[in-house]
């Protein structure tokens, strides 16, 4: 099965007292580069998504954003009171006041705003609770995700096995046409000798070597029938449940090089053409399997 590298996935939920949303997605990459952004006090999910996210994705690079909102009052919330350091302020004011004969109207309120002498206690998150939480919001978008990727893959795919027909077309024209360029050769060779003889008679065994030294030279056989097995493992890889893209690079090198070879071989204009086209084609079956993991 094909899957693009292209996705979007994004899901929603709201757990045990968490607003909890998650997006993911993703471009193309060689490899799988995985960058995770969760809020700072909920770090300990990164190294966590960053394994899980390994067991549906091979390459691309993803970006998986998590936002958690609490929608209940939290009660794990202590504030503790520094009472030395309040016991400062309170005497240094009041040494104020009776020093220089001011009104001290020191309030309780002007020592809230001495935020140094607060400190905010929060009780440790349990990370497996909330780990088993924003996953679950997690396997959704991420079933989204995959969707997404299918459902390109599959129109990658279409495309590809199109093209890749259309090659097979294009071989078989070479196929063709390859014999009768060993005949042309020989008739040419043979009104040459006439022209240069004359009258004088010509030796046919001789012709009948020539020609087949040529048509050793320009044989194609080993070459369109490596072509033809190497499109046929193209589409069987399409019916694996795997990521495939890698293989398929791999092929369509394998493709080009007989292409080559075909070409420089053949000195017959007819048969350059097809091989044009032919490497016109695999060219576009290479940009689009950079799109597929």
């Amino acid at each position: 099965m094909a899957k693009s590298m292209t996705g979007y996935g994004r899901a929603e939920n709201s757990v045990d007292g968490f607003d909890i949303t998650v997006e993911i997605k993703s471009v193309n990459s060689r490899f799988l580069e995985f960058a995770p952004r969760t809020p700072k006090t909920y770090g300990f999910l990164e190294d966590r998504l960053r394994k899980y996210v390994s067991t549906f994705i091979s390459r691309g690079k993803v970006e998986c954003s998590v936002f958690i909102d609490s929608t209940e009052a939290d009660d794990n919330v202590t504030v503790e009171v520094n009472k030395s350091l309040a016991k400062g302020y309170i005497d240094a004011i009041n040494l104020i006041a009776r020093e220089y004969g001011l009104e001290n109207d020191f309030k309780i309120s002007d020592l809230a705003m001495k935020t140094d002498i607060f400190t905010v206690r929060k009780a440790p998150a349990d990370e497996e609770k909330i780990w088993n939480e924003v996953k679950s919001v997690f396997d959704e978008a991420m079933a989204s995700f995959i969707g997404m990727r299918a459902a390109e893959g599959e129109k990658l795919k279409e495309d590809i096995l199109r093209k890749a027909d259309f090659i097979l077309s294009l071989v078989e024209k070479v196929e063709q046409r390859s014999p009768v360029t060993v005949e042309e050769y020989r008739q040419k060779l043979t009104d040459r000798i006439k022209e240069m003889l004359a009258d004088t008679k010509i030796d046919e065994q001789r012709i009948l070597t020539e020609a087949a030294i040529f048509a050793d030279k320009v044989a194609v056989d080993e070459e369109t029938v490596r072509l033809r097995s190497h499109i046929s493992q193209l589409k069987n890889l399409f019916e694996q449940d795997v990521p495939i893209g890698r293989k398929l690079d791999f092929l369509v090198q394998e493709m080009n090089r007989e292409a080559n070879t075909i070409g420089s071989k053949c000195t017959d204009l007819e048969i350059s053409e097809y091989v044009i086209e032919i490497k016109s084609e695999i060219e576009k079956i290479r940009e689009q399997i950079q799109n597929i993991e």
